[in-house]
C-alpha cells in the first residue's frame, strides 16, 4: 500500500523544503503542490527531483498552481485564454515525467461556467491530451464548489469517457459536497486513480489522522476489491495541525 503526505499539507513553507522535510521523515509517498509559476522552471523542478531521489521519495502525482484559475483559463470561450491555459497544462505534463509522476490533478470549471455536459467532456480531453503527450494523465478531482463537486456530475464524465477519464477522489471535498467517499467509489471507483485522504468528524471535515472517525479501514477494503494500485497521499490544510511532529506523528497511525 501506498501512503504518503503531500507537500501542501507544510503549506505555507516553500515547495522544495516541504518535499525534503517529508523526506526527513521517512515519507515514501507524496504529491508535489506547486505555488508558483516560478516552480516550474527547469532548474527548479531538477532540484525537486534532486531530493526525491536522495531520499527516495516516490512522487506519484503534481497539482498545479493555478485551481482557482481553471475555470477562466480552460472552460471559458475565449480561445487565446485557452491556448495559455493549455501551454501550462502541457508543461505540468513535462514536470510530471521528470519527477516519475503519473498524474496531474484538475480542479476544472465552476457550476456557472457556461460550457454544457458534454463540451465539459471535450475539454477535458482536450487538456488531457496535453499531459499525456509526457505520458503522465490528467485526473478530475471532487472539488467542493466546482462542477464535480456533485455525484451526478462524475457519472456523467463516465457515461461519456468512459475509461478514458480518472479521478482524484478527496475524502474531505466529498464531506463538503454533502455525500461520503464511499458514495463515489460505489457511483465510479473502477475510475478512481488516485486518493487524497484526511480524517473527519465532530471537531471538523479535514483533520489529522486518527482525530475524527472517518472508517479508513473499510475505505481501504473498498478500494481494495477493486483492484485500487494508487496511493494514499495524506492532504492537509495548515490549520489543521500546529507543529510539524503532530503531521508525522498522525501519519503512523494509518
Amino acid at each position: 500500500m501506498k501512503l504518503g503526505i503531500s507537500t501542501s499539507s507544510l503549506y505555507p513553507l516553500e515547495t522544495e523544503k516541504a518535499l525534503e522535510m517529508l523526506a526527513l521523515n521517512g515519507i515514501k509517498h507524496t504529491e508535489i503542490f506547486f505555488n508558483s509559476n516560478y516552480e516550474l522552471k527547469e532548474d527548479f523542478v531538477r532540484e525537486l527531483k534532486n531530493i526525491a531521489d536522495t531520499y527516495g521519495v516516490n512522487i506519484v502525482s503534481v497539482h498545479p498552481t493555478m485551481s482557482l484559475a481553471e475555470s477562466f483559463m480552460l472552460f471559458s470561450n475565449y480561445e487565446r485564454r485557452l491556448k495559455e491555459g493549455l501551454d501550462t497544462f502541457k508543461r505540468y505534463g513535462e514536470i510530471a515525467a521528470t519527477l516519475g509522476a503519473d498524474y496531474v490533478i484538475l480542479h476544472g470549471g465552476k457550476p456557472n461556467g457556461i460550457l454544457n455536459d458534454y463540451q465539459y467532456c471535450e475539454r477535458f480531453m482536450l487538456v488531457n491530451g496535453c499531459v499525456q503527450e509526457s505520458g503522465a494523465e490528467l485526473l478530475q478531482e471532487n472539488v467542493f464548489r466546482f462542477r464535480a463537486e456533485k455525484l451526478d456530475f462524475l457519472k456523467m464524465m463516465v457515461e461519456n469517457l468512459g475509461d478514458k477519464v480518472g479521478f482524484c477522489l478527496d475524502v474531505k471535498q466529498s464531506i463538503r459536497g454533502g455525500y461520503t467517499p464511499f458514495d463515489v467509489i460505489s457511483a465510479v471507483g473502477k475510475n478512481i486513480k488516485h486518493l487524497h485522504i484526511s480524517d473527519n468528524g465532530e471537531k471538523g471535515d479535514c483533520l489529522l489522522l486518527g482525530n475524527g472517525s472517518f472508517d479508513f479501514k473499510r475505505l481501504f477494503k473498498e478500494m481494495e476489491a477493486l483492484n485500487y494500485k494508487g496511493a494514499y497521499i495524506l492532504e492537509l490544510y495548515r490549520n489543521a495541525y500546529k507543529e510539524y511532529d503532530e503531521l508525522f506523528e498522525s501519519f503512523k497511525r494509518i
